[in-house]
């Protein structure tokens, strides 16, 4: 069952969002390189994707002194060799790479959401970065009325857990929005974020969901060109089930 978000940055302040449907964009700037290499589980925990760690292991062979020799010379101590183990690592599939690429999106994309409604003179072009199509409309809307009505953010959300559902690596036909897409489901913690007014009261019901999950579809226009650094949020909507353990 999906819900309406309030303060997990998926549709507040306008628009129905929904993951399949995805229209054409303006183009978006590119962003800095950021390549990831994922386990096999797709899954990544608090906004740090697993990273499998080679270890060297050093087997150190040491000989003892032979004895002394009879005419007193001193004796020779044999050489201590070394020999390193090697270990190699399975490259990722292009379906895994693109998971690990977009779910990497999404955590930029709440972390940029952030700064945008902490810095009201922040502009609001970074949002063509990380959000595109109807959740780039959206999020314009969303923040204009938020600056508009004299409210900012104070505190930070922390996305916890992120668990690609699917993976789609169609690219035929672009103009139209069949691009590659990933769905992933976020869960969220904004028990330390907060919304304030001018007088600096606090605006959030005292009843809102401090923890949560959201599934956004995160979608490459720039594939062709951009296939890991050109994937940018398209819609997302609150999902209802039991938060994830933090």
């Amino acid at each position: 069952m999906l819900r309406r978000s309030h303060f997990n940055g998926s549709i507040d302040g306008g628009g129905e969002l929904g993951g399949s449907a995805i229209g054409a964009p303006s183009a978006a700037p590119p962003r800095p390189s950021r390549r990831w290499q994922i386990d096999p589980a797709m899954t990544f925990t608090r906004g740090v994707l697993s990273l499998t760690t080679a270890v060297l292991l050093l087997a150190v062979v040491a000989a003892c002194g032979s004895d002394p020799d009879p005419d007193g010379a001193p004796s020779t101590s044999p050489s201590i060799t070394s020999s390193p183990s090697t270990t190699s690592s399975t490259p990722a599939t292009p379906k895994e790479q693109a998971g690990a690429d977009a779910s990497a999106a999404t955590v930029l994309y709440y972390a940029t959401i952030d700064e945008l409604r902490q810095d009201a003179t922040a502009p609001l072009s970074r949002l063509d970065s990380v959000a595109v199509g109807t959740q780039l409309s959206a999020q314009e809307k969303f923040l204009t009325n938020q600056r508009d009505g004299g409210l900012l953010q104070v505190g930070d959300t922390k996305v916890i857990e992120t668990k690609v559902q699917s993976i789609s690596l169609d690219n035929s036909d672009p103009a139209s929005g069949r691009v590659p897409t990933v769905t992933i489901d976020v869960c969220w913690d904004v028990s330390n974020a907060d919304l304030m007014d001018s007088s600096g009261e606090s605006v959030v019901a005292a009843d809102r969901a401090d923890r949560g999950w959201t599934r956004l579809t995160v979608a490459n226009y720039s594939w062709d060109s951009e296939p890991e650094n050109g994937w940018r949020v398209a819609g997302g909507e609150d999902l209802e089930k039991k938060p994830c353990d933090g």
